[in-house]
């Protein structure tokens, strides 16, 4: 029984993989029609919406947070409406699986700033896997004015002048990752004490509200759009946000946080796979031996800390 119980939350771990690494071709599929700050505000404000109808259909008595948690909601809120805003806009400058592995990077951060948000120790392999992270994304910017071949590395210009978007996109990836550190902190912190609906209802309201209010002050259009873009951004709030992270959060019942982390970086190769098959977005040679040191950099600097807090 508690094998077939096992066996079952392998299954929705896999499916919620799949899940998240939809959400960057979605957001290609609109990014031409909508700013990023739309898409993020859409995405976040129908997953509140969904949120809501959970929460107010499921909730026993539960106590409302106080005003601290409540604080610490709202801030947490910002985080995740500034990871949005800043990794949607990334998909504008480069490419699907660039933009999802530097994105991915979020537990390096999270792991270099727990000893100072936290009081939580770093394990001794995090500096070699953030010195192969690190290595990662420079050979990503080498990207853009570069190119690897059985003749060797090609460079044409002048390093910084050549690939202006690629280190654009490259910064607002990594902004994405560090307002998702965060996010995962504040939530670290929160959850604890908090209902999951509950605190995922007040966030994603919060995030919601944000980006709305940014973009009104901004003079973004936020209604008038086509039935395709409207069936996109449902999709965005159902299938990445509700049905892959909420499936993530409900494995961790089940399964070792070791096992989802590391699950977790699945979703660059998935997003990659995606961006094959339906944006036909070929990587570049560079781009994979950067997006593989990433990954290895993460496994190394990440999985030790799980290992010592299952322990």
């Amino acid at each position: 029984m508690a094998q077939s119980k096992r066996f079952s939350s392998f299954i929705l771990l896999f499916i919620s993989i799949l899940a998240v690494s939809t959400a960057a071709i979605l957001i290609r599929l609109v990014n031409d029609q909508v700013s990023a700050l739309v898409i993020a505000a859409y995405r976040l404000g129908l997953s509140a919406c969904l949120s809501a109808l959970i929460y107010f259909g499921s909730r026993h008595g539960q106590a409302k947070p106080n005003k601290r948690q409540f604080i610490w909601m709202a801030f947490s809120g910002a985080f995740l409406a500034a990871h949005f805003a800043a990794w949607i806009s990334s998909l504008e400058y480069i490419s699907v699986s660039s933009s999802v592995i530097l994105v991915t990077t979020t537990p390096l951060w999270v792991a270099l700033l727990s000893p100072l948000v936290l009081k939580e120790k770093v394990p001794p392999g995090f500096y070699l896997g953030m010195l192969f992270a690190l290595l990662g994304g420079v050979v990503i910017a080498f990207s853009g004015p570069c190119k690897l071949s059985g003749s060797g590395l090609a460079c044409a210009g002048k390093m910084l002048d050549s690939s202006p978007e690629t280190l654009r996109g490259m910064l607002l990836a990594l902004a994405g990752a560090w307002m998702a550190s965060g996010y995962m902190l504040i939530g670290r912190k929160i959850r604890a004490e908090t209902d999951n609906s509950q605190y995922t209802l007040v966030v994603y309201a919060f995030a919601a509200l944000i980006l709305i209010l940014t973009a009104v002050f901004r003079g973004e259009k936020l209604y008038g759009y086509s039935p395709r873009v409207y069936t996109i951004f449902l999709a965005m709030a159902l299938i990445p946000q509700m049905l892959g992270h909420s499936i993530l959060n409900y494995s961790l019942k089940s399964l070792p946080a070791t096992v989802v982390s590391i699950a977790l970086l699945g979703e660059p190769i998935g997003s990659t796979i995606l961006a094959i098959i339906f944006l036909k977005e070929i990587p570049s040679m560079l781009e994979v031996i950067g997006g593989i040191l990433i990954l290895v950099g993460i496994t190394i600097a990440v999985l030790p800390a799980k290992k010592a807090n299952a322990a």
